[in-house]
């Protein structure tokens, strides 16, 4: 089967972001399947440019696996214009670049950004082969519950969008048991569950190289870890808040690893409160996150307080269990179940320092109760959420799929 997954934000192994599909894609490739992935050149965790050049570069992994890096507009991080324009930019490229290819037996569209996935649609259409749509964040309603979206004009055309896509796809992936309501009475059709998961390998037997703790100084601190983006949403401030509560406890620090709009504002935020305790870090490649995770004692994983985002699965919660961390889990809804049902942390309210500095004071003062966590975690996880598992249940889908192709109803 001849796959094609048109995603702006992609991230490869050796880059920092989430790596969810080249994962599943490398799986899937190592079973035979030819899996080509067309994505942009810039980074969407750092902005950074990757690669550069007017032409496409078109590089081919380990294993096989096809990415095609397409040359646009990649000022992501300036402004909500410069950001609609890069969407629009990749959009209209990557449907250029699709018509280009070579023999198609299914197009995979993935959202967010939303634009990318209209790509998807409209080349599965002209190549009549079925086209999936991958759900990873309910966009728009995600922005609008978080204060990004506010013009009533375009979250009416977002709304429009968003079913608009979810009648087209032969079949709607969601990566979290909490948005199958949402897209179901949005006019899907079919929905599955593919949720986000680990490969458990890369967390065996790897070695804690000891730098951060070198770097920083606190070879003996219990080192609470945040890895991931510094955006509105992850709402890092009340880590912040938390951090100052926790200020005459010198045994505890926190570190920040990643990137995002915020963390300019954050940086200088600690800087005022003088939190010596809290370290920010620059972003990793998702294959040095093993080593950076066996340097710490807990994960943290946070987002604001609103109700949309109970539905979600942030895969780093996944991640931290793999590494066997126990989990400082400050986002109620399905993946504090996730959480609480294997035995892997503390739910922590959403929103609230003290609860944040109570529970991270709870486990420096039981570490040994906080590696059963840990371990009690990482034997749940890779029970339950194998990411080898997961890509042969996508692989089912897929195949499905080519069995009842609909060709999306007309639509598009």
């Amino acid at each position: 089967m001849d796959i094609l997954l048109i995603h702006q934000a992609f991230a490869s192994l050796d880059e920092p972001g989430g790596t969810r599909h080249h994962e599943l894609a490398r799986h899937l490739q190592g079973l035979g399947h030819r899996f080509t992935i067309i994505t942009g050149q810039g980074s969407y965790l750092t902005g950074d440019i990757t690669t550069s050049g007017r032409g496409v570069n078109r590089q081919v992994d380990d294993v096989g696996v096809e990415i095609w890096r397409i040359p646009g507009y990649h000022a992501w991080h300036r402004s909500f214009f410069h950001r609609m324009l890069s969407f629009l930019s990749f959009m209209i490229r990557s449907l250029l670049e699709g018509m280009r290819s070579d023999h198609l037996d299914l197009v995979w569209g993935t959202s967010p950004p939303i634009f990318q996935a209209v790509s998807a649609a409209f080349l599965a259409r002209w190549r009549r082969v079925p086209f999936i749509l991958e759900v990873r964040d309910l966009w728009p309603y995600f922005a609008v519950a978080s204060g990004v979206l506010r013009s009533r004009l375009l979250i009416g055309m977002s709304n429009w969008l968003e079913r608009k896509l979810y009648r087209a796809a032969d079949v709607v992936i969601v990566n979290s048991p909490g948005f199958i309501e949402h897209v179901s009475a949005r006019g899907a059709k079919r929905v599955e569950l593919v949720p986000n998961g680990v490969d458990c390998e890369t967390f065996v037997d790897v070695e804690a190289v000891g730098e951060i703790r070198e770097q920083l100084g606190i070879s003996d601190a219990f080192l609470v870890l945040y890895a991931g983006a510094h955006g509105l949403s992850n709402d890092l401030i009340t880590v912040l808040r938390a951090a100052a509560i926790l200020q005459s406890k010198p045994e505890i620090h926190i570190v920040l690893v990643g990137a995002g709009k915020e963390k300019a504002k954050l940086v200088t935020q600690a800087q005022a409160w003088q939190l010596s305790s809290v370290h920010f870090l620059d972003p990793v490649p998702k294959e040095c996150i093993p080593a950076v995770f066996a340097q710490a004692d807990a994960g943290l994983a946070i987002l604001m307080a609103i109700d949309a985002y109970k539905t979600t699965y942030p895969n780093k919660v996944f991640d931290y269990m793999a590494a066997g961390l126990p989990v400082l889990c400050a986002i109620d809804g399905v993946i504090r179940n996730v959480v609480e049902e294997g035995k892997a942390g503390i739910f922590v309210q959403p929103g609230n320092p003290e609860a944040l500095a109570e529970a991270i004071l709870r486990l420096a003062g039981d570490r040994v109760s906080a590696r059963q966590m840990g371990t009690a975690g990482r034997r749940w996880v890779c029970a339950h959420y194998n990411r080898k598992i997961l890509a042969s249940n996508l692989l089912k889908i897929m195949e499905s799929v080519l069995d009842r192709p609909t060709y999306n109803d007309g639509q598009w």
